[in-house]
C-alpha cells in the first residue's frame, strides 16, 4: 500500500468536511507570513469525543530543491478546540507550495495543498 492510497482528497469527501483548506496570509501588521489550515471551512466538522479531528500537520515544498520540510503539527482536543490552526512560517519565500494533512479519528487521513506560484515564478528583486 502506498501513501497515496491512504491519504484521502476532495473527491473522497462525504457529508462531513474533512479536507484541510490551506491558505497563505500576512500576519499581524504584515511582520510575519502565516499559513492557515482549516478543516470544516464551509460546514463544521463534528467535534465530539466520538468523532473529531485529532491533528493537523503542515509541510512546505522548497523552490530550490523540492525538499519537503515539516513545518509543524497542531493537536486538536475534541469539544474544546477547533481544527483551525495558523503556522507562522519564517522564510516563506523559500517555498513553492504547502501541503496539509488532517487526521479524523473516524474517517482517517486527509490531504490538500496550495501552490504559491501558478505558472512562472515572479522574478527575484
Amino acid at each position: 500500500m502506498t501513501l497515496s492510497e491512504i491519504v484521502k482528497t476532495g473527491r473522497d469527501e462525504g457529508k462531513e468536511e474533512h479536507l484541510p483548506l490551506v491558505s497563505i496570509d500576512k500576519g499581524h501588521k504584515a511582520k510575519h507570513d502565516i499559513v492557515r489550515v482549516v478543516v470544516g471551512h464551509e460546514s463544521p466538522h463534528p467535534n465530539t469525543p466520538e468523532h473529531h479531528i485529532v491533528w493537523i500537520e503542515l509541510f512546505g515544498i522548497r523552490i530550490e530543491d523540492n525538499r519537503v520540510v515539516d513545518l509543524g503539527r497542531a493537536a486538536c482536543a475534541p469539544v474544546f478546540s477547533n481544527p483551525n490552526v495558523r503556522f507562522q512560517v519564517n522564510g516563506i519565500d523559500e517555498f513553492k507550495s504547502f501541503y496539509a494533512l488532517a487526521y479524523c479519528n473516524v474517517h482517517g487521513l486527509w490531504g490538500n495543498f496550495v501552490e504559491r506560484y501558478v505558472g512562472a515564478r515572479p522574478a527575484d528583486t
